[in-house]
């Protein structure tokens, strides 16, 4: 089954390149803002729904810019939160596991290793937990008493042309989804890069569990997509000026469906 991609941008932080690379680059006193997104896979009248991003309160307590709350970016598609029935969430940080409440009807698709990364010892260092809200943490717990999660332990399909490959590195649960579209398969890769530069020049974003499986990680999205062309880094503006712009969204959605643009 091929499925149409889209890629919401709802927030976003001015920063530099010195914040986005573990080690000194040619970006390094360069602007290197930072697009928060959400993504939505959608195949005849289902919606799948990856990551949550985060809500009003958080982006006030983190000073992020909320350009558009998630349910409104939602809408512009014409996906009702509250119609949701599947939503994978990547990993618990906070730009990626808020607003668990919109989706009352969903099921959550999250990596064991995660859940035990976040309620386990780990979070007993604040270098591992500053990127953790613990409400929405403990939202998932509520929500997996209430068997609303399903846990995967490495790949698993969601559905006929939707799978996640456990991939680890940033956090140690963290999943990428791989998608089946018109154009071939595409690899969100969600925070095991956060931009094309990360894995064009090796160099790791300065924000991991473990080093070695994020290295690891850029290469198994590049195999599970089949052309490095075909990854989608979780948090790069270059996303929005590659792929064609959804007809009225002022260019916040973008289609990775269909061909970049030239």
């Amino acid at each position: 089954m091929n499925w149409q991609v889209y890629a919401l941008r709802y927030a976003l932080q001015e920063r530099f390149g010195r914040d986005n690379f573990l080690r000194t680059s040619d970006l390094h006193d360069l602007p290197m803002p930072m697009d928060y997104f959400v993504w939505v896979a959608r195949a005849g009248d289902r919606s799948i729904v990856i990551d949550t991003g985060f809500s009003a309160e958080t982006a006030r307590k983190r000073d992020r810019s909320l350009l558009t709350p998630v349910e409104l970016a939602l809408s512009r598609i014409g996906v009702d939160p509250g119609g949701v029935e599947d939503v994978i969430v990547t990993h618990l940080h906070y730009d990626h596991a808020g607003n668990l409440d919109l989706f009352p009807r969903a099921r959550f698709h999250l990596q064991d290793r995660e859940m035990g990364f976040a309620t386990g010892r780990n979070m007993c260092h604040s270098c591992l937990r500053y990127a953790f809200e613990v409400e929405d943490v403990v939202r998932m717990v509520r929500a997996v008493y209430a068997d609303r999660v399903s846990f995967h332990n490495g790949d698993a399909e969601i559905a006929d042309g939707v799978s996640v490959h456990h991939v680890g590195g940033h956090t140690d649960g963290l999943q990428m989804v791989r998608i089946t579209t018109e154009r071939g398969p595409i690899v969100l890769a969600s925070d095991a890069a956060h931009y094309y530069a990360n894995i064009e020049t090796g160099n790791p974003f300065p924000i991991f569990y473990n080093i070695g499986d994020m290295a690891e990680g850029w290469r198994r999205a590049t195999r599970l997509a089949g052309d490095p062309r075909r990854v989608v880094p979780g948090h790069d503006p270059k996303v929005r000026e590659r792929y064609p712009a959804l007809e009225g969204s002022n260019g916040e959605i973008v289609a990775l469906h269909l061909k970049p643009k030239a």
